[in-house]
């Protein structure tokens, strides 16, 4: 199993790699196409933030890679994992789109709790500053962690796929969700419009517009997907109000 296992790690850190390169790319060309400046307005600063964010975004890659390659060969050799290929009951196809809500409320409560545990002052001078360096983030932040950071996020999703069924249909979804909102939600203004971002959409779910307050004052909006965790612990400082889509 040793050599699929290095080479089902190597396959996902390139899949990571380009799912990064691309999606960032795509909203940082966005960006440049609304003429909002991402980042420091000073153009060597920004150049410089940016390779810095694209480099430690990769090193993530490679991290992030190691528990998913894991829970592939696992899956793939063994069958320990809960991974399903089809779904032959109405039970299974119910199960489909709650699978999805299930695994993000799970990610976000994991992403709560660990991020607000990286703002206390000792983990965030050793790991959790190296995402705060990008002053203000753009869209490449999106996974520019220390490698301790990024070991904390790596390992949720590959452990659920052994302990909670769902098909790799929903798994795609929750991964394509994740990598969306990780990118838009840094990239220096809001995607959504400003109907959603100040009714129904805005009141209880994440974007830009809320965790653009959390670079700006550290102290709140800890959230990925939503603000659940946030209101319950009087961690919600609201909305950025800064390039809203109108």
């Amino acid at each position: 199993m040793t050599n699929t296992l290095i080479l089902a790690v190597l396959v996902m850190a390139i899949i990571i790699a380009v799912r990064y390169l691309a999606v960032s790319g795509a909203f940082a060309w966005a960006t440049a196409r609304r003429g909002v400046i991402a980042g420091p307005a000073d153009p060597k600063k920004r150049r410089v933030q940016i390779s810095n964010e694209i480099r430690w975004s990769l090193i993530s890659a490679v991290i992030y890679a190691i528990p998913a390659g894991l829970a592939l060969e696992s899956w793939r050799s063994l069958g320990w994992t809960q991974l399903m290929t089809s779904i032959d009951t109405p039970l299974q196809a119910a199960w489909f789109p709650l699978s999805i809500l299930v695994y993000l409320f799970l990610h976000d409560t994991w992403f709560y709790w660990t991020h607000r545990w990286m703002h206390q002052p000792w983990l965030f001078k050793a790991a959790h500053a190296v995402h705060h360096a990008s002053r203000p983030p753009t869209a490449w932040a999106a996974m520019s962690f220390h490698p301790w950071e990024a070991i904390s996020g790596a390992v949720l999703i590959p452990a659920l796929m052994f302990l909670i069924p769902i098909h790799v249909g929903a798994l795609a979804v929750v991964m394509l969700i994740a990598t969306i909102m990780g990118v838009t939600n840094h990239m220096g203004w809001e995607m959504f419009p400003k109907a959603w971002v100040d009714g129904w959409f805005g009141r209880h779910m994440i974007s830009a517009s809320h965790h653009e307050a959390h670079h700006r004052h550290y102290n709140c909006n800890y959230g990925l997907y939503f603000r659940f965790w946030d209101k319950v612990c009087g961690t919600d400082r609201g909305l950025a109000n800064w390039s809203r889509q109108a």
